[in-house]
C-alpha cells in the first residue's frame, strides 16, 4: 500500500527533470516503453501542456519532493470520433514498485479521466514478462483484455507484440 506521506497531484514544469530520469531508464533499459530514445525536459514540457489544453490529467506521485511516479492519459487516436477516448501510462522510478504507487496513480488517473468526460480508457503493454505487474494491476482495477497485435515493435534485438485492454468509465 502506498504510504501515507505520498501525494498524487498534476504535473508541474518542476516535476519533469525527475519524469525524464525516469522515463529514460525505460527506454534505455526495458521493453516496457517501445520508446528507444528518452524526451527531453522541452519535449515534456510540450507534453505536459497538450495534455493540460486537452483536458487529458498528466499526474505524478510525489513524496517528499521526489517523484515516485507519473501517470497520465492521451489521445488514443487523433481523429474526432475518438474524442472521448484515452490512453493511459503510468511509469515508477525505478525500486518503486511494490509500494501500491502504481495502483494509486492510476485509479486517480480513472478518476480523474471520468471527471474530464472521458468515457473509455486503453491500456497498450507489451507482451513480456516484465510487464505482467502493469497487465495485473490494470485487470485488478477493471480492464479486460480486447486484443493483441503480433510483432508490432523491434526493440533491444526483440520482436515485440502488445496487449490490448480497456475499461469503460461511468457515463
Amino acid at each position: 500500500m502506498a504510504e501515507a506521506s505520498l501525494t498524487i497531484r498534476p504535473a508541474e514544469p518542476r516535476d519533469l527533470a525527475q519524469v525524464v530520469m525516469i522515463q529514460t531508464h525505460y527506454a534505455h533499459h526495458t521493453v516496457i516503453t517501445f520508446s528507444e530514445e528518452p524526451m527531453g525536459v522541452s519535449e515534456w514540457a510540450a507534453e505536459l501542456a497538450e495534455k493540460r489544453a486537452a483536458g487529458h490529467p498528466f499526474l505524478v506521485a510525489a513524496e517528499a519532493g521526489v517523484v515516485q511516479g507519473f501517470a497520465y492519459a492521451g489521445h488514443w487516436r487523433r481523429k474526432s470520433a475518438y474524442r472521448h477516448t484515452v490512453e493511459d501510462t503510468v511509469y515508477l522510478r525505478p525500486g518503486a514498485q511494490g509500494r501500491g504507487i502504481g495502483r494509486a496513480l492510476l485509479t486517480e488517473l480513472l478518476v480523474r479521466c471520468e471527471e474530464a468526460g472521458h468515457r473509455q480508457v486503453i491500456a497498450v503493454l507489451a507482451e513480456d514478462e516484465s510487464t505482467r505487474a502493469s497487465y495485473v494491476l490494470h485487470e485488478k482495477l477493471g480492464f479486460t483484455e480486447v486484443g493483441r497485435l503480433a510483432d508490432v515493435g523491434v526493440k533491444r534485438g526483440r520482436t515485440l507484440s502488445t496487449i490490448l485492454m480497456q475499461r469503460s468509465l461511468g457515463r
